[in-house]
């Protein structure tokens, strides 16, 4: 295990059939600086240029960008581009106190503190919920009394990674937990989601994580360029104030192959690219390309 930079490319291209006459976006596409990851360079491209942008910082810390195009156009591509460098899993997390603890421990409520009030925002449910019987029935084999919070959220990620199937195209961003629950098949939104709905209903802090993961190509053929896609995972709060990000559908805790954008208590928080179009265009399509690739220039674009 070693540390590894990225060069990572994100473009989505959206195309129409008439002219759009004003388009207003937000995106996360800015990874963040971590302690275990640092952000050497980025940039959001816009085309057609914008008229009016802006940056920012949302209430929990993501890199937010603003735009509001208002050239007419029948094609509008973000492109968003950056080098990162992130490190290996710190082994000492799983050896921490924190972690070898119970996890009734790890509950905010019970936990004094700075950070235990600002982790307990991710402890409540959604609107509509989805904290179901369903959920804490599946919850509720894992969450054993007394037993340590990493080797339940080991067990979570791992159960999670056996009891469904990953396909493509089986889910909508607007798809419930419990729906995915009663089919046994989602994509890695919805097993994020998941895990933090079966966290929050024993009381714990969850969120949402999205970024992508470094892919190896089969062994003797070279890597695809834009064969990467954006990727979501969970993580829990602990009582030392730090948080444990796992990955359920690969069955691993967040590593070096990991590059993470943003965080927030769901996906609607920190959606790639949304926004709102002004068109009589009855047709439109949605193209997206992600490539995450090993690189030895921190300086390259």
């Amino acid at each position: 295990m070693s540390t590894r930079v990225y060069r990572v490319l994100h473009r989505t291209s959206y195309t129409y059939d008439d002219d759009v006459s004003s388009s207003y976006g937000r995106c996360h596409l800015t990874p963040r600086d971590l302690p275990g990851q640092r952000v050497h360079s980025t940039s959001v491209e816009i085309d057609p240029e914008p008229d009016d942008r802006s940056t920012g910082l949302d209430v929990y810390g993501n890199h937010d960008s603003y735009f509001h195009v208002r050239t007419a156009h029948r094609e509008l591509t973000v492109t968003a581009r950056s080098v990162v460098e992130v490190d290996p899993v710190d082994p000492g997390v799983l050896l921490s106190p924190a972690a070898r603890g119970p996890w009734e421990q790890a509950r905010p409520c019970v936990v004094d503190g700075r950070d235990s009030a600002l982790a307990a925002e991710f402890v409540l449910d959604l609107d509509p919920p989805e904290i179901t019987p369903a959920v804490r029935d599946y919850a509720a084999g894992i969450f054993t009394p007394g037993r340590p919070l990493a080797e339940a959220v080991i067990d979570l990620t791992s159960r999670i990674f056996t009891d469904f199937t990953y396909r493509s195209g089986s889910t909508a961003i607007s798809t419930r937990v419990d729906t995915v629950l009663q089919r046994r098949e989602g994509v890695c939104q919805d097993f994020a989601r998941i895990a933090i709905a079966c966290l929050r209903s024993q009381g714990l802090a969850a969120r949402y994580e999205s970024g992508y993961l470094a892919t190896e190509p089969p062994p003797g053929k070279e890597k695809v360029f834009g064969a990467d896609a954006s990727h979501a995972w969970a993580a829990v709060w602990m009582p030392d104030g730090r948080w444990l990000s796992f990955d359920p559908t690969n069955d691993k805790l967040v590593d070096e192959r990991h590059v993470t954008l943003a965080w927030g208590r769901d996906y609607d928080d920190v959606p790639p690219l949304r926004g709102v179009i002004y068109t009589d265009s009855t047709k439109s399509r949605i193209d997206v390309s992600v490539d995450v690739r090993p690189t030895d220039d921190l300086t390259a674009g």
